[in-house]
């Protein structure tokens, strides 16, 4: 029978950041919510656990720049413990002949490291951070704001004309800049800037991050700035850690929604969404009990919600196939490892800590060397050399590996979702991890030696735990087709679905995917302007 007893505003299905962002915003306006999470812990992909006896790291998610300052300010996160440290150095890359490239952790350092390759992407250099800026600073007003729907009535032509407002007020030069980003790829873009391999691997690593693709395919330009709407304390462009890891973001968040009468409910997995006469009215739980609710709102990927637990009656056709085609793909793999000491690189020797240690460390030297990585991953399902970012963040943060010791993530680029011959990432997961062990292991030579437990997490297995289709971190591609207000699909970017009453707050709607908050934020005002509320 429906539990009606709590008279629930809106349930939230997920315990992710976004479910709980817009779980606060919600609550703060007065309504009662309820959260269900189908794991036992909450924090969905932004989540810190012990993987071996001792060690702790940030177990999916891993680095912070993306979260929203407006979030952090409104839902007291720094009250609520959440610290966060920006990296020394921007990037580190340990290149194939024994030498460096290092990124920060200012202006005037890159350009001094990059004149040692070539003092004209030196001198340019100035220009490609305004560049980037300027055109990542008109996106980053878009972010909070919630997209039109194409064919929409006249709210939505009113975003489309306060867009248009926005937009009008870039000059010229900047508006050709924005057109790059959307229709070049990112490799085009940074050969017409740069000549030096090493400063073009150091950028391009952005817009290969959870995207299955070359550096040059198209789309990839608006992934690589996509990563640059960011900032940490006040520092655009930056990168940091949360001190105690991304599970401090989550739990800060969680108390917030506590603090507001907000129910978190784990081990409640969903199996359906209920709708009475045209709406949705609640959901089903894994263990057959019912949760009636005004505003039924989903913390997960699009096909997930509107394939699996939304029945097809409830939705347009034409919508359930589009569902059908929503493309997940971002050829993730991701490890946590323990280590008995700091990797010793060649090219930077030493396993006392340094600054290059505790900076984003990037196995990807050149735009050949990621181009070449997605070719292999298509024709044998991995890279035979992958791209890997290493973050140590044990190095800032001493709460998660006893003294002397240290834990890494591994996030590792490209890894086909679907293996050819028919194989499962069950079958490789192991041969993929000794693979990138041993990726590391050429740069660092005591890697291997050094390691005292691992954690691994196949494409398969970030589903499976994460519930991320496809290992896609963004719960869906960022490509042109699939952003703003085609995201998830024309018509429904403004949070809302074909059934009323049900909504989309996580990354699968606008802006997409990274631990930002917006969807969480954005869904909620509209879904408290449904319900006739202000978003206080």
């Amino acid at each position: 029978m429906p539990d009606r007893s709590s008279s629930l505003d809106a349930v939230i299905i997920g315990a992710g950041h976004n479910g709980l962002v817009c779980a606060c915003y919600l609550a703060r306006a007065g309504l009662k919510v309820r959260v269900v999470e189908r794991r036992a812990v909450i924090g969905g992909a932004a989540v810190t656990q012990e993987f071996a006896p001792g060690f702790r790291n940030s177990v999916a998610a891993y680095t912070v720049s993306l979260l929203q300052p407006k979030i952090i300010r409104d839902l007291r996160l720094h009250d609520h413990g959440l610290r966060v440290v920006e990296r020394p150095f921007a990037n580190f890359l340990p290149l194939p002949d024994g030498d460096s490239f290092q990124v920060g952790p200012d202006l005037a350092s890159t350009q001094r490291e990059l004149a040692r390759f070539s003092t004209r992407d030196a001198a340019r250099l100035p220009d490609y951070y305004a560049m980037v800026e300027g055109v990542a600073a008109v996106l980053r007003d878009l972010v909070l704001k919630t997209p039109p729907n194409v064919g929409g009535g006249l709210r939505d032509l009113g975003r489309a004309l306060s867009l248009g407002f926005d937009l009008k007020h870039l000059d010229m030069p900047s508006r050709r800049d924005l057109l790059q980003f959307f229709t070049r790829s990112a490799g085009e873009i940074l050969d017409d800037w740069f000549e030096s391999a090493a400063v073009k691997g150091a950028f391009g690593f952005d817009a290969v991050v959870g995207n299955f693709a070359s550096p040059y395919a198209a789309g990839s330009g608006y992934v690589l700035l996509h990563h640059a709407f960011g900032e940490v304390n006040g520092r655009r462009g930056s990168w940091g850690h949360a001190i105690g890891g991304m599970g401090a973001i989550t739990t800060a968040l969680a108390l917030e929604a506590r603090s507001h009468g907000v129910e978190i409910v784990t081990n409640a997995a969903v199996s359906k969404v209920l709708s009475k006469n045209g709406r949705a009215s609640g959901i089903v739980l894994a263990d057959g009990s019912e949760v009636a609710a005004r505003a039924v709102i989903g913390n997960l990927n699009p096909k997930l919600l509107y394939l699996d637990l939304v029945d097809a009656q409830d939705l347009e056709p034409d919508f359930v196939a589009r569902m059908q085609g929503w493309r997940c793909a971002s050829g993730a793999f991701r490890m946590n490892v323990a280590l008995a000491e700091l990797p010793d690189f060649t090219s930077r020797p030493g396993t006392t800590a340094q600054p290059h240690h505790s900076s984003g460390i990037i196995i990807g030297p050149s735009l050949a060397y990621l181009d070449r990585a997605w070719s292999d991953a298509r024709a044998h399902g991995m890279s035979r050399e992958p791209v890997i970012e290493i973050l140590i963040p044990s190095t800032i943060d001493d709460s998660l590996a006893p003294p002397g010791q240290h834990v890494a993530s591994l996030f590792c680029q490209q890894f086909d979702p679907v293996l050819p011959h028919g194989q499962t990432w069950d079958d490789r997961r192991d041969e993929a991890a000794n693979l990138i062990i041993d990726t590391v292991t050429r740069h660092a030579p005591n890697f291997k030696r050094s390691l005292l437990a691992t954690q691994i997490l196949s494409p398969l297995d970030l589903e499976r735990e994460f519930g991320l289709v496809g290992g896609d971190i963004f719960h869906g591609r960022l490509s042109l087709d699939q952003l703003f207000s085609a995201r998830p699909v024309l018509g429904h970017a403004d949070y809302r679905s074909p059934l009323k009453g049900l909504y989309l707050c996580g990354s699968g709607a606008h802006p997409g995917g990274g631990v930002t908050g917006a969807p969480g934020h954005n869904a909620a005002r509209e879904i408290l302007r449904d319900l006739g509320r202000a978003l206080r």
